[in-house]
C-alpha cells in the first residue's frame, strides 16, 4: 500500500504545471514586484536582488502613465522569475507589520528595552556584547533618561526614543 502512495506522489511531482498554475505564480511574482516598487530606498537596499531588477524598480518611479506603468510592472514580474523569490519574500515580511517575522522582531526589541530599563548596567553590557556597533554613550544616555522617566512616573518619551534607537541598531545589522 505504501508503494502505491509513493508512486502517486512521485508522479504528481513529475507532472508539468498547468497553465493556470503558471499564471498564478506569475501574478504572485508581479505582485511581489509591485510591493518592491512601494518600498522606501533604505528598505529596498536591504532586499537581495540583481542589478537589473534594482534598475527596473528605480525606473518604475519615473513612469507616470497608467498603461506604461502596468506594462512595466509586467516586466518587473518577468525579471522576478530569475530572482530568489523566497529570500525577497522574507525581507518583505520583515517590513510588513502584519507578518510573523515583524511581530517577532518587534517583541525582541520590546524585551530588550524593558531589560535595559529594569536591569541596569548588566543588561547594557550584555546588549553591547551582542550588538557591538551600538553607540555606547548614546545608549547609556537613552537608558538613563528612560529609567528617570520610570522612577519619576512621567512619560517624556524617553522609553520610545530608546526603542527607536534599538530598532536603528537592528536595521544596521541587517
Amino acid at each position: 500500500m505504501q508503494d502505491f502512495d509513493t508512486d502517486i506522489n512521485e508522479t504528481e511531482e513529475e507532472l508539468p504545471k498547468s497553465k493556470s498554475q503558471l499564471k498564478r505564480e506569475m501574478h504572485a511574482l508581479q505582485d511581489m514586484g509591485k510591493r518592491l516598487t512601494q518600498l522606501k530606498p533604505d528598505q529596498l537596499a536591504r532586499v537581495p536582488m540583481s542589478d537589473t531588477l534594482r534598475d527596473a524598480i528605480a525606473e518604475s518611479h519615473r513612469i507616470k502613465q497608467h498603461e506604461a506603468a502596468r506594462r512595466h510592472l509586467q516586466r518587473i514580474g518577468k525579471l522576478m522569475r530569475a530572482e530568489d523569490a523566497e529570500a525577497i519574500q522574507r525581507v518583505l515580511d520583515e517590513f510588513d507589520s502584519s507578518s510573523q517575522i515583524h511581530a517577532q522582531k518587534f517583541h525582541e526589541l520590546e524585551k530588550w528595552r524593558d531589560r535595559l530599563i529594569n536591569e541596569g548596567p548588566e543588561a547594557v553590557t550584555q546588549y553591547l556584547d551582542e550588538h557591538p556597533q551600538a553607540d555606547i554613550q548614546h545608549l547609556r544616555q537613552l537608558v538613563r533618561n528612560a529609567v528617570k522617566d520610570v522612577r519619576e512616573q512621567k512619560n517624556r518619551g524617553h522609553s520610545k526614543k530608546l526603542f527607536q534607537y534599538l530598532r536603528e541598531v537592528q536595521e544596521q545589522e541587517a
